[in-house]
């Protein structure tokens, strides 16, 4: 992997931020949403199906891979792209917030965390440089600092020592990755709902001259203004010429709001587990599949979209699908909404691009008011 990994500013509206990470395995045209493939599957749905969508790049689970199939055994079968078949740009999270999520009986501490598979209860430990070996051995494209990512309300000392010990991790990640010039490791801004702690991470960080650098810690269930509070404080302090990537977000009102205060990246299971439940995002709002008045509705969910899951099956035939618990309709619906997700990026980095974001995103909301149930 010879070429380097690049990032070109192209426009900006305001703060939001039309731009393209170039590296070897392809170009992700930004702002960017990566949908969320957790074991080296974006659910339900083929590869072909997702990038037919327009997605440049997924994202994939450090934790989960290591414990099943392993990233030794991926390593061995040609790595994550080879073993998914998905030739184009991924990214791994560290493992860290699924460590201190899903995990059981972890302990922390300097050297890293100590914990049981939520699988078999089988011990494992996750430090820093075991991280990125393992984001190593997987062959993804864009690698994330180990973390620890605390729970929200939490007390002030609690978020600092958190966030301290991340920023210290955070080192040990970039001398373990090294210099990989077709690859990139970014940071994680930590703490919390706190702006001095914010701060102090994300100026610590900017001095290690990341390739990119993420927003960590939000949309654990704290109000959207907290978050909103806290990106307008992190953003300004990033450095302008390098990716900005808001963690596990989120909503399309999360990512509009979000883009413009300069977030170019994004990751959210919400398209793919709505789908399973039921629920379809369209440019009029979201439509819960369940709602008997669908019963007998022939019109698709978005005659205009590209998706054939949007524009050729009725609501009708997909409220029965999901009635019945029948797999296609998860399927489709997922289809649909990954669809509707990667049709939003491109309606906002054309809107970028001709200076009409701020109108554009008016729009959209409004639109959204058409919706069955109330829009996220």
């Amino acid at each position: 992997m010879s070429e380097p990994f690049r990032f070109q500013l192209q426009a900006k509206d305001g703060a939001a931020r039309l731009g393209a990470i170039t590296m070897p395995r392809g170009t992700i045209r930004t702002p960017a949403f990566m949908p969320v493939g957790t074991a080296a599957t974006v659910k339900t749905l083929t590869m072909d199906q997702v990038r037919g969508t327009g997605a440049d790049i997924i994202l994939g689970n450090t934790y989960h891979l290591m414990l099943r199939p392993g990233a030794e055994r991926v390593a061995r079968l040609g790595g994550l792209h080879e073993f998914a078949r998905w030739p184009h740009p991924i990214l791994t999270d560290s493992g860290g917030f699924q460590v201190m999520s899903l995990a059981t009986l972890r302990k922390l501490d300097e050297k890293g965390v100590t914990f049981r598979s939520h699988i078999d209860g089988a011990k494992y430990e996750m430090s820093p440089e075991r991280s990125i070996e393992i984001q190593g051995l997987l062959d993804s494209d864009i690698q994330m600092q180990l973390d620890e990512c605390v729970a929200l309300p939490a007390a002030y000392a609690e978020v600092e020592r958190a966030m301290e010990l991340s920023l210290r991790w955070a080192e040990r990640c970039r001398i373990a990755f090294g210099d990989q010039p077709g690859r990139a490791m970014f940071g994680i801004v930590q703490g919390g709902a706190e702006p001095a702690l914010r701060e102090r991470s994300a100026l610590v960080l900017k001095a290690m001259d990341l390739k990119g650098y993420a927003v960590g810690g939000l949309a654990v269930g704290e109000p959207q203004q907290v978050m909103l509070d806290m990106l307008e404080v992190t953003c300004p302090l990033l450095p302008a010429e390098k990716p900005r990537y808001l963690m596990g977000v989120g909503t399309p009102d999360d990512i509009l709001k979000s883009v413009a205060r300069g977030i170019d990246m994004f990751d959210c299971v919400m398209p793919t587990r709505a789908g399973r439940h039921g629920l379809a995002f369209t440019r009029r709002g979201r439509v819960n599949l369940r709602n008997a008045r669908h019963a007998d509705d022939h019109r698709p969910l978005d005659e205009e979209s590209d998706c054939p899951a949007a524009r050729d099956y009725s609501r009708a035939y997909l409220h029965h699908l999901i009635r019945a618990q029948e797999s296609l309709g998860a399927m489709l619906l997922s289809w649909n909404n990954i669809a509707y997700y990667q049709n939003l990026m491109q309606g906002i980095r054309d809107a970028i691009g001709s200076g009409t974001f701020v109108s554009h995103a008016e729009k959209i909301s409004a639109s959204w008011a058409q919706g069955d149930i109330a829009p996220l």
